[in-house]
């Protein structure tokens, strides 16, 4: 689940204008519900430091396991249709993780 809110974190920072290429890793303890570590690395293409994006990403995203399931609708039965040609860039399933929905928030701190 934290690949899938990894993407949709990166995907919405992109569409947001804050940077053209996006990566985003998430680490995570036992026990410990929030990220142990965002790392942000936008490739030198954004407009914002990556130290601020940490930032803006807490503020503006649940990343505990159970927001994380929340957020994106993990409970919901989609896995089958995901078993075929992979889980990302599936414009064909709509499915959330792909969603922009979150672009026109980010593009406040522009």
């Amino acid at each position: 689940s934290a690949a899938y809110a990894a993407r949709y974190v990166a995907k919405n920072i992109v569409a947001a204008g804050i940077a053209d290429k996006c990566e985003i890793q998430l680490s995570y303890a036992i026990g410990v519900a929030q990220p142990t570590s965002i790392m942000v690395d936008t490739f030198g293409t954004g407009k914002i430091s990556n130290e601020k994006l940490v930032e803006i990403i807490r503020a503006n995203f649940d990343l505990r396991p159970a927001g994380i399931i929340q957020m994106l609708n993990l409970r919901r039965p989609i896995y089958k249709q995901t078993a075929a040609y992979g889980h990302f860039g599936r414009l064909d399933l709509s499915l959330p993780w792909e969603a922009l929905d979150k672009a026109d928030n980010l593009k406040l701190y522009l």
